[in-house]
């Protein structure tokens, strides 16, 4: 794609765009603005129990797991912010997103509410991650 940048500020559009989606799907994983795992500030919340419900019985330490990956959905959010690590936290994001759709799996068969509220179907949640791992895609070329 070719770049068009302004002679009058010496602005590349193109750049500007991509960064500040960036800064969009970033603020979405602290907010939780899209749902990417209810975003990781609330794995640090009242939410943190219903979180660890949905961790498959298989796996150890439910509430350590949520907020480990509370963490890292917060770490990867930074990571896009800053252009010299926008690529990784984008690829590690989507990662974590695919290593967490077991729990989303786990949570909608098992009936686990949060927030009072039951899990989102599978038929949304799983186009919903497709939409995210775009984006993140998207970010890490940016």
């Amino acid at each position: 794609m070719e770049s068009h940048a302004s002679a009058a500020c010496d602005v590349d559009f193109d750049t500007a765009v991509a960064r500040s989606g960036r800064g969009g799907v970033a603020a979405g994983w602290i907010m939780g603005g899209g749902d990417p795992g209810w975003a990781g500030g609330t794995h640090f919340t009242k939410m943190k129990a219903d979180l660890a419900h949905m961790v498959p019985p298989a796996l150890p330490r439910p509430e350590l797991l949520v907020a480990v990956t509370g963490v890292l959905e917060i770490a990867g959010a930074v990571g896009l912010l800053i252009p010299s690590t926008a690529s990784i936290a984008a690829y590690a994001l989507i990662a974590l997103l695919i290593a967490m759709l077991p729990a989303n799996v786990n949570a909608t068969k098992t009936g686990v509410t949060l927030r009072g509220r039951p899990a989102t179907p599978l038929l949304l949640r799983i186009p919903l991650q497709m939409v995210w791992i775009g984006l993140l895609w998207c970010s890490a070329g940016a």
